[in-house]
């Protein structure tokens, strides 16, 4: 019986891998469906109540409009950060180059020898080309949102009927229907709350920033809002960067501690304090499956990826929700001290 238990488990590990390898290949084709079926989850409320006013080919157009100006301001903020920061960096070159080799020699002189010859083979256009290829994905997202839009079009001038169409299901259609339901709320409340801390974050880091007499202020305060919106990654790279820019333009490792420390204060104050206090119990869900749910799916889609990556967890958690013999898997997974008594 054992062995037969241990055989079952391997076949589900072995379907699990073939699973998420096929998820993989398939990113072409899946992660702007995943990523349509989001959006209109999002914004079909906003399209139903234009419905009623100016129908609903224009209501679904506006939507359309509308959802695509935000993706690609987003879209735009991060070109325009980076492209400005790499910029500022090759024109900083010597002194990029000057700081790694005093840090290589300060490393060898406390008993790290292979510092030195690592400081020799430096250049600093490794990080320049970093900043570009960052640049890069960010423009190679345009022909990715060209096809979202697509399944974005058809699906919302679709999603009525579909809706109608699950409702009439004999035996699920109850539970889809209140489980979509959910699903559509959280979403909705995900991008809200996500979009006022990115917002927050965004002009407390220009401000810091700013005021602290940081060069290129204004870019990390719009890297900071748009990059906010991927959960884990982004604001770790928003607090990295303007830390290193700080030690190369004021040549200060206590002035990069500085920025370091007070740029994570304020992430942590818009992330782990007041975006939980902000969202309440809806998107309860454990911080540590947060973390393997962003580096999962980046590491199988990349970029778009540690985005839809935690949006995909909390529609995973409702469904198991609404379920009698799955519920407790959302609740293992909230993130909640069970309730006294």
């Amino acid at each position: 019986m054992d062995a037969f238990k241990g055989q079952k488990i391997l076949i589900g590990l072995i379907a699990a891998v073939v699973l998420a390898a096929a998820v993989s290949l398939a990113q072409v084709i899946l992660a702007p469906v995943v990523f349509a079926i989001f959006v209109i989850a999002v914004v079909w409320p906003v399209q139903r109540r234009l419905e009623q006013r100016i129908g609903t080919g224009f209501a679904s157009l506006l939507t359309l409009l509308l959802t695509l100006a935000v993706i690609g301001s987003i879209v735009s903020m991060v070109v325009w950060g980076f492209s400005h920061v790499a910029q500022w960096t090759f024109a900083n070159a010597g002194r990029f180059q000057a700081i790694y080799a005093q840090a290589g020699d300060w490393l060898e002189g406390h008993g790290f020898l292979l510092a030195g010859s690592v400081a020799d083979h430096f250049d600093v256009r490794w990080l320049l080309r970093a900043l570009q290829e960052i640049s890069a994905r960010a423009n190679s997202l345009a022909s990715f949102l060209v096809v979202t839009a697509v399944f974005v079009v058809f699906g919302l001038l679709e999603a009525d009927i579909f809706v109608r169409q699950v409702a009439r299901l004999p035996r699920y259609g109850a539970f889809l229907m209140a489980s979509g339901a959910d699903i559509a709320s959280k979403m909705q409340t995900y991008m809200w709350v996500r979009t006022l801390m990115s917002i927050a974050t965004g002009i407390l880091v220009w401000g810091f920033t700013l005021a602290s007499g940081m060069e290129l202020a204004t870019a990390w305060g719009v890297i900071a809002l748009a990059l906010n919106y991927i959960p884990v990654i982004g604001p770790f790279t928003a607090t990295l960067l303007p830390t290193v820019f700080a030690l190369v333009q004021f040549e200060s490792w206590r002035m990069a501690l500085f920025v370091f420390v007070v740029l994570n204060v304020v992430q942590f104050v818009s992330g782990s304090y007041l975006e939980p206090r902000i969202a309440g119990r809806t998107l309860a869900i454990s911080p540590f499956l947060v973390l393997f749910a962003v580096f999962f799916w980046s590491f199988l889609w990349g970029l778009a990826g540690a985005f839809i990556g935690v949006p995909l967890v909390i529609a995973a958690l409702t469904f198991c929700a609404h379920g009698t013999g799955t519920r407790w898997i959302a609740d293992l997974f909230s993130g909640r001290a069970p309730e006294a008594g």
